[in-house]
């Protein structure tokens, strides 16, 4: 796995590097046509893996396939790439740039779909939290806002606890304005 990382990957990086820093075409050509065919092999060795690892020395083969392909003696990634890879893509590339532009189109559409599925899950699951708390959100609410409108008129020395205020009967009520009535009539005979 190392001599991987090291060989197939940074090694070519940094020669990549080092093409693009002297703008050299030659070079520029030389390192994308590896990077394809390393991009290749990457792609079957994820299956290969699965089904050739018991074969005898088959690590080692694929390091020696990743130097083959770095060598410029063999030049073997410009050598897979002009015989078999540049052909391939020439001969189906308007397939796959139609598969391409399908594939696209299909996941911005699954994209929104799942989206605003997620959305109606999430609204769904916020109005059955409130319908449940409904009670005591509701009886919290109705207590908070009688005693916010008695401190919104200034009544600041009237304010009574908000339990008090939600359950004021029509006996207490009538208590209070016969209390009034009788100080009035009181008041006036002194």
């Amino acid at each position: 796995f190392l001599s991987r990382l090291i060989f197939g990957t940074l090694y070519p990086a940094y020669y990549s590097y080092k093409a693009v820093k002297s703008k050299d075409i030659k070079e520029y050509v030389k390192w994308m046509m590896y990077w394809i065919i390393f991009a290749l092999f990457t792609t079957a060795e994820t299956f290969t893996d699965i089904f050739l690892c018991w074969f005898p020395f088959y690590y080692e083969l694929k390091i020696a396939f990743v130097a083959w392909l770095l060598s410029p003696y063999t030049k073997g990634s410009s050598l897979l790439y002009r015989k078999f890879v540049h052909p391939t893509l020439s001969s189906k590339e308007k397939e796959i740039d139609d598969c391409l532009v399908q594939a696209k189109d299909r996941s911005y559409d699954a994209l929104v779909h799942f989206g605003k599925r997620g959305l109606n899950v999430a609204a769904t699951a916020a109005v059955m939290a409130a319908s449940k708390g409904q009670g005591a959100l509701s009886e919290r609410l109705r207590s908070f806002s009688m005693q916010d409108l008695s401190t919104i008129r200034g009544d600041s020395s009237t304010t009574v606890p908000p339990s008090v205020t939600v359950r004021t009967s029509s006996k207490q009520s009538q208590a209070k304005s016969s209390r009034s009535a009788s100080e009035g009539s009181g008041s006036s005979g002194k």
